[in-house]
Order: C-alpha cells, then sequence, then structure tokens
C-alpha cells in the first residue's frame, strides 16, 4: 500500500490541512510484517481514515473543533524490508516533524512501529514517561529473531524511559523479570480498585507520550484487532483516564495501534476514529486557533538517555 485513499485527514478543506498551517501532524504506517495471528493490521490507518471522513468533527464534551487547529496528513511510511529498516523509518520521519515544531501522533500498523516512535520522542523530550496502554505486556528483548517485533514494542522504553503499563492481562512469565511491577496496572486489579488513576497520574514525570494498543478495549467494544483479549477497558472510563492524563500532563504526542479491521463490521474502526479525535480534543481544547503552538522540544545527545524510577525524580 503506496497511498491513503483519502487525500486530507477526514476530508477536511485543505485550508486546515496544509503542513504549513497546521499545528497536528498524523503520519499512517500501514505496517504488519511481525503480528504472529490475525494478520490485517496494515489495512488499519485506510480503514481508520475512511472512518473518520463519516464523523462529526464538533465535540460535544471539549465544545471544539479541533481539526480547525490544522492536521497534516503524511504520505504513509511504507518502508517494510526488514522491521527494523521499518522501525528506523518510522523514527526519523517522526522525529523530523517534531524538529517542524509540530503535535506529532502516528496511526499503525502493528504495534512494533512505536518502537521508532519513541525512540523519536525519546531523543526530543527529557524525562520522557512512556505511558502504554495495552493487553500486552510487550516486554520481550526479542522475538522470532527480531528486536522490532511486535512482542517487543516497549522493551526499549523498559530501559530508557520511565514506563508506565496500564491495562495488562496477557503476558509471558519471563517478562515479569523486565517488569515493573509497581508501574503497572493490571485488569484485574483495576477491575475491583479504581484508584489506578491516580496512581498511575502520579508515577508521571511531566512529558509524556502514550502509545494506544487497541486491543486494550474490551472485545466487546473493539473487536476488530489482531490479538483481542477478555476483560479490557471500556469506553468512558478510558476517556475519564486520557482527559486527566492530558489535563495534568504535558503529552508530547501519541501512536494508536493494531486496528485490524473487519469487512463486515465498522464498529471499531468507527471508535478508532473517535479516540483519535478525543485525544486531540482533550490536547488542544484550551488553545485557540490563533494561538502559537510550541511543543518544546529539547534534543538530547543520543548517549544521554537515561531511565527514570526514582520517586524523587518527578
Amino acid at each position: 500500500m503506496s497511498k491513503m485513499e483519502t487525500k486530507t485527514y477526514a476530508g477536511i478543506s485543505e485550508e486546515f490541512a496544509k503542513l504549513v498551517h497546521a499545528k497536528i501532524v498524523l503520519i499512517p504506517v500501514p505496517y504488519d510484517g511481525t503480528s504472529t495471528w490475525q494478520k490485517g493490521a496494515d489495512k488499519g490507518p485506510n480503514a481508520f481514515l475512511n472512518a473518520s471522513e463519516n464523523m462529526e468533527l464538533y465535540d460535544i464534551e471539549t465544545d471544539s473543533e479541533v481539526y480547525r487547529q490544522g492536521i497534516y496528513l503524511t504520505e504513509p511510511i511504507t518502508v517494510n524490508a526488514t522491521p527494523e529498516a521499518m522501525a528506523d523509518a518510522v523514527h526519523q520521519e517522526t522525529k523530523s516533524y517534531i524538529k517542524k515544531n509540530k503535535f506529532v501522533t502516528v496511526f499503525g500498523g502493528e504495534h512494533s512501529i512505536s518502537i521508532g516512535t519513541i525512540r523519536a520522542f525519546n531523543e526530543m523530550f527529557p524525562n520522557l514517561t512512556v505511558l502504554h496502554i495495552d493487553a500486552h505486556a510487550d516486554l520481550r528483548k526479542s522475538y522470532d529473531g527480531s528486536t522490532c517485533n511486535h512482542a517487543c514494542a516497549v522493551y526499549e522504553a523498559s530501559q530508557h524511559t520511565n514506563l508506565i503499563q496500564v491495562g495488562i492481562r496477557s503476558m509471558d512469565i519471563k517478562e515479569k523479570s523486565v517488569m515493573n511491577l509497581d508501574k503497572t496496572y493490571f485488569a484485574y486489579e483495576m477491575a475491583i480498585d479504581d484508584s489506578w488513576m491516580d496512581s498511575a497520574i502520579d508515577q508521571m514525570t511531566d512529558n509524556v507520550f502514550i502509545t494506544f494498543d487497541l486491543d486494550a478495549f474490551d472485545p466487546s467494544i473493539l473487536p476488530s484487532t489482531g490479538t483481542p483479549e477478555p476483560g479490557g477497558l471500556f469506553w468512558y472510563e478510558t476517556l475519564d483516564f486520557l482527559k486527566q492524563v492530558f489535563n495534568e500532563k504535558n503529552v508530547v504526542g501519541f501512536d494508536i495501534v493494531e486496528l485490524c479491521p473487519n469487512e463486515v463490521d465498522k464498529s471499531s474502526d468507527f471508535l478508532a476514529a473517535k479516540l483519535y479525535y478525543k485525544m486531540l480534543s482533550y490536547k488542544f481544547q484550551h488553545e485557540t486557533i490563533e494561538d502559537d503552538y510550541d511543543n518544546a522540544y529539547d534534543e538530547k545527545p543520543l548517549n544521554n538517555i537515561s531511565k527514570f524510577k526514582e520517586e524523587n525524580d518527578y
């Protein structure tokens, strides 16, 4: 797939879709090279964009039309010779738009694309928290002969950022040796104790990057994903959590991954479209269209990547 079927995000007019005026950049990555069960995540970006074209662009909750801040849809990243080449391409493209002072968002594709996005944001923003919302731990150092497999999506983040994991309900026992249990919120615990939201936010640094795997949602509301797991998040609790994160922290960007569209049932595509738009609405709800956007990036030397574990670091 070399072209997206839509020319602008959500069919918005060129006035709001040009890079020079846009505060927001959307990078599609239709990649499905390492998924190990249901294939089809490479079709996720097109399904998401098609659903977005059929979505009302006024958000009732925030009383805003965030598309008017400007959303530039890039050409898709189609490098797929190896998982490593894909991750490098995502890394470089993401970083280039951060340097253009944009709020950069990425839509996959399977979760291995996040290896590239996290590298870029960690190089550009100090003391980065990666908020990983997912059914799966994704903490393997390597899988199927690659360190850029979807099962390894946040291993690097666990070593080089302040990683906080939310919604986890499927993992290999070996991943426990890498996981920070104090910063992991398991779905079975979240179901009976709603203090997890405040606890997770309290452990975040100021700069937060969100990587959102759609299989974090319960399959009753989002069945179209590569590896659905029972016992997931629901719509309004997820929005409540995200709204608090956006209000209390500086969310520097986000990606959404693992939409595996179903030709018969489009509801998952639409949920993904609404989630993306909601996250943008929360980010920009207090900014007027006339306000200049400053992502305040601060590029770090490549050898100055640190891990934030101590409570007094926040």
